[in-house]
């Protein structure tokens, strides 16, 4: 497969690290290493897919090209359609062609244990989720030229943390979410937020871009246990505990599984793109869940 990487920021470079030998062009409208401006430069016979990291604003109208041309397209997180029109226009053209919206956490190990261990019902029912997703960069937000505006942290990590539900269990999507907190501490756009869903299980979200230290945390409760995990394998170490209840209430037994080693999630992820696209598999109906929830 011939790559088209377009937009050579912080995300594009690592998606051109991870295709390797497979990219044969790059477009930004600033990159010195881009060898097109514009999409309109490139020939649609120089390329078989792409795979696309512009801001928000930008990427509706470049799905449009890209997708109309046939061109199997991997878009950053999150694909937010704005108006009913949009949904309806490509959701349309993504059951033609792929498109596949990037969330690399689903393919971090531990992440995937977890899923596997809720499909097991190792914890029984499940009665809550607590999820929190912090860090520290507000002030390089603050200073971006178009990040520091409308939903801020809720759609840049809340979106994470909304399609990880999903993965977890598809239910979720039968669920609505509400925004019980915002705050703007240093940004102009909020910096930190809460999402919950009263429903059952119980879900809370906690996204913050004024997190000092590196923060990923998963705790959730079950009738027979449950599962802690503290940390990702791109800051590590990453550890996931699942704990089984002693009845009545005595100290739990507890399995522990630590891993150090390298952020592979973005590697397996574009393995993971390159899979779909005989099968056009798009994952665009989630995008639609994800947006009613930030918004």
């Amino acid at each position: 497969m011939r790559v088209l990487i377009i937009g050579y920021g912080v995300q594009g470079k690592k998606r051109r690290e991870v295709a390797g030998d497979d990219v044969v062009g790059i477009v930004d409208p600033v990159a010195p290493e881009a060898q097109y401006r514009h999409l309109e430069d490139v020939s649609r016979d120089a390329y078989d897919i792409a795979l696309l990291s512009v801001p928000d604003e930008e990427k509706g109208a470049l799905l449009n090209i890209l997708l109309s041309a046939k061109k199997p397209t991997l878009v950053e997180k999150p694909l937010l359609f704005k108006t009913k029109e949009a949904e309806k226009n490509l959701l349309a053209l993504s059951k033609e062609t792929l498109c596949y919206t990037a969330y690399n956490h689903r393919f971090e190990p531990h992440v995937q244990k977890i899923q596997t261990l809720l499909q097991e019902k190792a914890i029984g029912k499940v009665y809550a989720l607590h999820l929190f997703y912090g860090n520290g960069t507000a002030a390089n937000v603050r200073a971006s030229n178009w990040r520091d505006q409308g939903l801020g942290v809720v759609k840049d990590l809340g979106s994470h943390l909304l399609d990880m539900l999903l993965y977890w269990d598809p239910h979720f999507r039968e669920r609505q979410f509400s925004r019980v907190v915002h705050n703007c501490f240093e940004n102009k756009a909020p910096d930190h937020a809460i999402l919950q869903s009263t429903g059952s299980p119980y879900a809370h979200l906690t996204m913050m871009l004024v997190s000092w230290q590196n923060t990923f945390t998963v705790d959730i409760w079950g009738e027979k246990g449950s599962i802690h995990l503290n940390g990702l394998c791109k800051w590590g170490p990453s550890v996931l505990t699942l704990r089984h209840r002693v009845l009545p209430s005595g100290k739990p037994t507890a399995e522990t599984w630590r891993l150090e080693e390298p952020d592979n999630s973005w590697a397996a992820e574009y393995r993971h793109f390159l899979s779909l696209i005989k099968t056009k598999s798009s994952n665009t109906l989630n995008d639609v869940w994800i947006e009613k929830q930030l918004c």
